[in-house]
């Protein structure tokens, strides 16, 4: 499960009114932990339906599953749900920006969820048009929420030395977590075994009363939360307005040539989107990579900073096809009940939620133990384990596709012990991933550097996009043996180089 962005606010803690705290937070916690909830419950609870949605009334799709859907293939599917979760993450950098410098983060969360319900009841709306223009609205409003309302957090506290700072995101996570378990639950079902439409809307009415929730308890958030920390200038305003007027029309003018020649297809969107977000954060790394303004060590931390950007990506082109590959795999052949108890496939997208909420406590308390004892695994450690784990997940999920391919019903304690092993490898990565990367960044790009961090997930969804519209099969043995052995492989490289590596790092430990 992913985390969402974290950010130094460097504000003073919120002001306490009547005295009542949040399990013993600041009350404006329990605001925040409740707008996230929803938040999360609308994106998972969609996200479990995307695929299933595309497929459905086509060839890939179920035997006597209901219809309704767009009837595209699984390839064509995997790839548009891959493009949406990497824009998703891409789009929480300029979120972050919108906050930072024009509307400030309070505002850009209303405007962000705003535009997230808009979004769902886009998608309620029958047709190929308003499905595409719903999915890239709920892409928007996530990306602008997201940066946002954990600089809300972190706000809060009094500054980083807060000895709450620390649980306060523990409790925040939670909420995280619950929503990514109920949704699926509650979205899934209504969507799947009763309207596709009706299970779109019911994702947008959670963040309905995530946003109704927020607005209710504004008043327990720190007053810096409605300021706009650094303000464009007006010469700022007018050069960004004039960018992008300027993008917008070569967009438009070369996508009205590619339809009034009628050489337009769903590529033409998909492979651009897809390039761009492998691209960008290529750029970006390199942009600061070569930085003449940084010092020697600043240098030598952004290029350790690098193995674990890519170990991110590589981690993250297996992790998020949980929607995708595994989901299709859970609903063709997956057997879809328990001791009498039929249940729907998109239960399984609950799955990684309900483990990480297992599980947390357990690695926390291991890393704290070891610790005592000066044994905790480095970093560096961490993150081969992580790629060890989410490779290993795939060659275990070789196993049941090789079972089910005569087409019988495998147990779903496959997919459960699949997704076992994966949370354990996030649970490896996404914390580690967040804390290395606020210890790593130059003192010039703190701020930046933690949307560096979500851009490694729009790499690697961008590289299974390109993957899937190339011609391969996603869920093809082949393809999912060659994925876990590049993690693998991925995995014994940053072991092999952890002394380099840890080196350097300088005095981040």
């Amino acid at each position: 499960m992913a985390s969402s962005l974290t950010k130094d606010a460097g504000a003073q803690g919120n002001p306490a009114s009547d005295g009542k705290t949040f399990f013993g937070h600041p009350r404006g916690l329990a605001t925040l932990f409740m707008t996230e909830m929803w938040e999360r419950f609308s994106f998972y609870g969609m996200r479990a339906l995307l695929v299933l949605y595309l497929i459905s009334g086509g060839a890939d799709a179920k035997v006597g599953e209901q219809g309704g859907g767009l009837a595209m293939t699984a390839a064509t599917a995997s790839a548009i749900y891959a493009v949406y979760m990497a824009m998703v993450y891409l789009l929480a950098m300029p979120g972050g920006w919108f906050g930072d410098r024009v509307w400030g983060p309070r505002k850009t969360v209303i405007i962000g969820a705003c535009v997230v319900i808009a979004g769902h009841l886009t998608l309620a709306l029958p047709g190929q048009g308003t499905f595409f223009a719903g999915l890239a609205m709920v892409a928007l409003g996530s990306g602008l929420l997201k940066a946002n309302i954990s600089t809300m957090v972190g706000q809060l506290y009094d500054g980083p030395q807060d000895p709450r700072r620390d649980s306060g995101f523990t409790i925040f996570y939670i909420g995280i977590n619950l929503g990514g378990v109920s949704a699926p639950l509650v979205v899934g079902t209504i969507g799947q075994n009763i309207n596709w439409h009706v299970g779109f809307a019911t994702a947008g009415l959670g963040m309905a009363l995530g946003l109704a929730g927020f607005l209710f308890g504004t008043r327990n958030l720190n007053p810096r939360s409605n300021e706009v920390p650094t303000p464009l200038t007006r010469e700022e305003r007018m050069g960004w307005l004039r960018k992008g007027l300027i993008w917008t029309v070569i967009a438009a003018v070369f996508y009205g040539i590619v339809v009034a020649t009628g050489s337009f297809t769903l590529n033409w969107a998909l492979i651009p989107i897809s390039l761009l977000g492998m691209i960008i954060p290529i750029s970006v790394l390199v942009r600061i990579k070569r930085d003449k303004e940084l010092t020697q060590t600043e240098q030598t931390k952004v290029s350790g900073y690098i193995w674990f950007f890519v170990a991110a990506a590589i981690f993250f082109m297996i992790f998020d096809q949980a929607g995708s590959t595994l989901n299709v795999f859970a609903d063709k052949n997956t057997a879809d009940s328990v001791f009498g108890l039929h249940f729907p496939s998109t239960w399984f997208q609950s799955v990684n939620s309900a483990w990480v909420l297992a599980l947390a406590p357990i690695f926390a308390a291991a890393w704290t133990a070891l610790a005592r004892r000066s044994k905790e695994p480095s970093t560096v450690v961490k993150f081969a384990m992580s790629m060890l784990l989410v490779g290993a997940s795939y060659f275990v999920f070789i196993v049941p596709m090789q079972m089910s391919s005569g087409g019988d019903k495998v147990s779903p304690m496959w997919l459960i012990t699949v997704y076992m092993i994966q949370t354990m490898g996030e649970l490896c990565l996404s914390p580690v991933g967040l804390s290395v990367t606020t210890k790593m960044a130059p003192q010039k790009y703190a701020s930046q550097m933690m949307g560096v961090w979500f851009l490694a997930v729009t790499t690697g969804d961008c590289v299974v996009s390109l993957i899937s519209l190339a011609g391969a099969d996603l869920s093809g043995a082949g393809v999912v043996a060659s994925e876990a052995a590049l993690a693998v492989l991925a995995g014994v490289a940053i072991w092999m180089s952890r002394k380099k590596i840890e080196a350097s790092m300088g005095d981040v430990h």
